[in-house]
């Protein structure tokens, strides 16, 4: 087994907006997440992203900086006449909030090419999702999605989940637990947000949230709570791991970057509760950028200082 493959959607990102300029970038949470990926493993080491892209000027951009940064495609199919969505980031503060235009975004056919999903798939160290890749997809492709995330685990990977749920993107709140719920039975590493285990399950607390998803088989579990501890649940022990102070000028990315550090930190041998330590690092560097990809270099230094300390 060799290389990592993270499943979903990159958008175009608007942010740091000054009156009406806008800064153009390319974000989506499973796209964040391999973005540190990427920054934190050897540059030989194969990183891809697993999507569907149209064939528009702005999903060419969008090829050409995954290239540019190390970040390959796999198998992913470009679709003639689609294009990518987007999205604006609204500041309040350093917490923000989203506006969205994905409807007919590429990225919603991702599944709808079983054997070029399953070859992206094939001998990946790690395959990561989430439930934003889940809810933008049809039922159909769902289904296909996740039978391939099933065969991938069945040959040798290890499965890494986050449910990330986003009400908006649902048909209903029990379509949602559903397939979320069927989602996480197939995962080895669960990384879930409290609060949004709250919205959805009704979760009392990050323990509660952690017994839930362990009752479905899950063996490695981390609850990450914002500016909160980060309950590792792995390997019979339990821990509840401090979150840094930073300098947050924006929070998006956060848990997604957190996401990325604690996985790179966990393929390179280190102990559940010390590679989330080590994304407690990264994240609370992240937020000290706008926007959600902060400079890889700044990611590998934040990594690295637990080291030095």
């Amino acid at each position: 087994m060799s290389g990592f493959a993270s499943i979903g959607e990159c958008m175009i990102e608007l942010s740091g907006a000054a009156g009406d300029n806008w800064r153009m970038g390319f974000a989506g949470d499973t796209f964040n997440t391999i973005w540190y990926v990427r920054a934190l493993s050897a540059s030989d080491y194969p990183v891809d992203y697993v999507s569907a892209f149209g064939d528009d000027p702005f999903s060419q951009k969008q090829r050409d900086f995954l290239a540019k940064n190390g970040i390959g495609i796999a198998n992913s199919p470009v679709i003639s006449g689609a294009r990518p969505g987007l999205y604006a980031i609204t500041l309040d503060g350093a917490e923000r909030s989203f506006t969205y235009w994905r409807s007919d975004a590429a990225a919603r056919r991702l599944a709808s090419d079983r054997e070029a999903l399953a070859a992206s798939l094939n001998g990946r160290d790690i395959v990561y999702f989430s439930g934003i890749t889940l809810a933008i997809l049809s039922p159909n492709d769902r289904s296909t999605l996740l039978e391939a995330i099933a065969a991938a685990r069945e040959n040798g990977s290890r499965i890494a989940f986050d449910p990330n749920y986003r009400p908006r993107l649902w048909e209903n709140v029990g379509t949602a637990r559903a397939v979320i719920g069927d989602a996480m039975r197939l995962a080895d590493i669960a990384l879930p947000t409290f609060p949004d285990e709250k919205d959805l399950f009704g979760d009392a607390s990050p323990a509660a949230t952690a017994a839930r998803i362990a009752a479905l088989g899950v063996k490695e579990i981390v609850v990450k709570d914002g500016t909160g501890p980060a309950l590792v649940t792995a390997q019979g022990l339990e821990e509840s791991v401090p979150a840094l102070t930073a300098n947050a000028v924006d929070t998006t990315g956060a848990g997604d970057s957190f996401n990325g550090a604690y996985l790179s930190a966990r393929l390179q041998g280190l102990a559940p509760a010390d590679a989330a330590r080590r994304a407690h690092c990264v994240a609370a560097r992240v937020v000290e950028f706008h926007g959600a990809l902060a400079p890889m270099e700044e990611a590998r230094t934040a990594f690295e200082r637990l080291c030095e300390a």
